[in-house]
């Protein structure tokens, strides 16, 4: 069962990715304004991601110089087609990821479907996505670009006429790549569902941006620009997605910001607390602490994150939410999987709840998650001999009472995962369908 609607990211591009910098101060872009201040009227403040592979934030404006909706007499025919890329179920059931193309022309969209593939690929080559691909449906939305490639590339001169005004050299920064949000919401609008968006535009240069202030009146929040021909572009969606999905914060730091005297961070992956408070007060990580974290190491409180290098912790030193390239830790491997869950479900079936079935049917439920545990229950009895079926045959029943007599039957799924051990997020990760049933 659907528990939201979620985030966008934009994928731009065919360009190469090398892996984040750790703790790099910002070179070409401006440091950001401290945590909490807040967007600005003027623009976005913006992820960078730079050639040598550090990471820092700037102001971009809303809109792109370049793009604009184009008159409808110009739009050639099949612009805004919506191809399933993955289709694993409906909707209400899944999280719905539209990836939209920036700078292929009309004649170019089957490349943009193969870039639109591969980038998704890149995706759920890390965990918890690989885990959890069965979870997620994937749309492509065709944006037929005047021309072929983007702003920017390969010189600062270079202008194109492209759907989403995709450009480079965007305040004066040679690699980062900003679009025009307004654009990218009319071509998301056009998808069954926009839970995560990714544009990926046509490019062979490196660059990229996140933007992760954004929230869009389709109900997504967030966008990131990448280069995404490069067999590692995905890595800044995947570090993106941990902002919107996972409501992770940023582990890097710069170091003229000093040290943090704030509040408690709200995001679960950066404290004021040290290990040892953590354990007292049980308090953020506590729970893995000690634990050996599959972005190696060991969790425990390392001091520097979310922008500050004295003052505030992260659970490891090095982990997806600072250096492009790696895994997430384990808390937030923690948060994404419940993430996930928000918008998506451990059980699915093709017959909706609440269906009135007879003895002559039989019911088929999905648990797209390997390792979820199946409980069928009849008026609140559990049926243990039914226990991890997902056929049910209702003639098998037993049903008790007169013909006419309706019974409820139920399905629970739990996906027994080990990745979560919060108690307040595993109640996440359980979902329940109901029928009535009669002889």
């Amino acid at each position: 069962m659907r528990r939201g609607r979620l985030t966008t990211l934009i994928l731009a591009g065919t360009t190469a990715l090398a892996a984040l910098g750790v703790g790099a101060a910002p070179t070409a872009a401006a440091a950001p304004a401290p945590v909490g201040g807040g967007t600005q009227p003027t623009g976005h403040q913006v992820e960078v991601f730079a050639e040598d592979g550090g990471i820092s934030r700037t102001l971009v404006p809303a809109k792109s110089p370049a793009a604009g909706p184009r008159p409808r007499s110009e739009r050639s025919a099949g612009d805004g087609t919506v191809t399933p890329i993955v289709r694993n179920g409906s909707t209400d059931a899944k999280l719905d990821v539209v990836i939209v193309g920036d700078g292929y022309t009309a004649a170019e969209q089957d490349r943009f479907h193969t870039d639109a593939a591969t980038k998704w690929q890149e995706i759920t080559a890390v965990e918890p996505y690989a885990t959890y691909r069965a979870l997620f449906n994937v749309w492509a939305v065709d944006a037929h670009s005047a021309q072929s490639g983007v702003s920017g590339d390969p010189g600062k001169s270079t202008v194109r006429d492209t759907a989403l005004g995709s450009y480079f050299w965007c305040e004066d920064i040679e690699r980062l790549l900003c679009v025009d949000t307004d654009a990218v919401d009319r071509y998301a609008a056009k998808a069954p569902q926009a839970d995560l968006v990714i544009v990926v535009a046509n490019s062979a240069k490196y660059g990229g941006a996140g933007y992760n202030d954004i929230v869009s009146p389709l109900g997504y929040s967030g966008i990131a620009t990448v280069a995404g021909g490069n067999d590692r572009s995905g890595q800044i969606a995947v570090h993106e997605t941990g902002h919107s999905l996972g409501k992770l914060a940023d582990e890097y730091f710069y170091a003229e910001y000093g040290t943090y005297d704030g509040d408690e961070p709200a995001e679960v992956n950066t404290t004021e607390l040290t290990a040892a408070q953590m354990r007292r007060k049980h308090a953020k990580w506590y729970r893995w602490l000690g634990r050996t974290s599959p972005d190696g190491g060991t969790v425990g409180a390392y001091e520097g994150g979310g922008y500050y290098p004295h003052g505030i912790y992260r659970p490891t030193d090095n982990s997806i939410m600072r250096s492009l390239g790696r895994e997430f830790n384990l808390p937030g491997r923690e948060a994404m999987i419940a993430g996930f869950y928000r918008y998506a479900s451990t059980l699915a079936s093709a017959t909706p709840a609440d269906t009135v079935l007879t003895r002559s049917d039989r019911l088929t439920v999905d648990l797209p998650v390997t390792g979820t545990r199946l409980r069928w229950y009849l008026d609140g009895r559990e049926l243990r001999a039914l226990d991890g079926r997902t056929t049910v045959d209702i003639s098998s029943l037993g049903l008790p009472g007169p013909w006419w007599l309706r019974h409820r039957l139920t399905a629970v799924a739990t996906d027994r995962t080990p990745a979560v051990i919060d108690p307040e997020l595993r109640t996440s990760l359980t979902d329940t369908l109901s029928w009535r049933v009669t002889r």
